[in-house]
């Protein structure tokens, strides 16, 4: 079900800090960071610090219930993957590097993250990054 009022309502229903201009909060192993219109939820690993997280699922959750899913990778971290896939033999080698819902960003971290995802939302270019999976409403279709 998608969450009804303001950002500032939503951040103190849901136990959110409000952080310059955006509301974040935990919620269970998800980070989530409310903008106007959008939710961008992330499943950092646990005990990981925020502005080191160089690898983590997310999906961008609309006011309407669209979602879109994400991976985002930093450019490091496809470095280093594709580094040990060579001595693994995984992907040729390290040859390649795939990612259907993926996203390549050049500084590791939450915020750098977010500030990309926003770009991506306001452009409109979200829909050639992510996949769309549906209404938060609809998981039981």
């Amino acid at each position: 079900m998608a969450r009804q009022g303001t950002s500032e309502e939503l951040g103190s229903a849901f136990g959110m800090e409000r952080r310059g201009a955006r509301d974040v909060m935990w919620d269970g192993p998800f980070y989530r960071v409310q903008r106007d219109g959008y939710e961008i939820c992330f499943v950092p690993d646990a005990g990981e610090a925020l502005e080191d997280v160089c690898n983590v699922d997310m999906w961008v959750i609309f006011a309407d219930g669209l979602r879109w899913s994400g991976t985002i990778f930093t450019l490091a971290e496809v470095q280093r993957l594709m580094d040990r896939w060579a001595t693994t033999g995984e992907e040729l080698g390290g040859s390649f590097f795939t990612c259907w819902d993926g996203l390549i960003v050049r500084d590791a971290g939450i915020s750098a993250m977010v500030r990309v995802v926003d770009h991506l939302v306001q452009a409109g270019e979200y829909e050639t990054v992510f996949r769309p999976i549906g209404r938060a409403d609809s998981d039981a279709d």
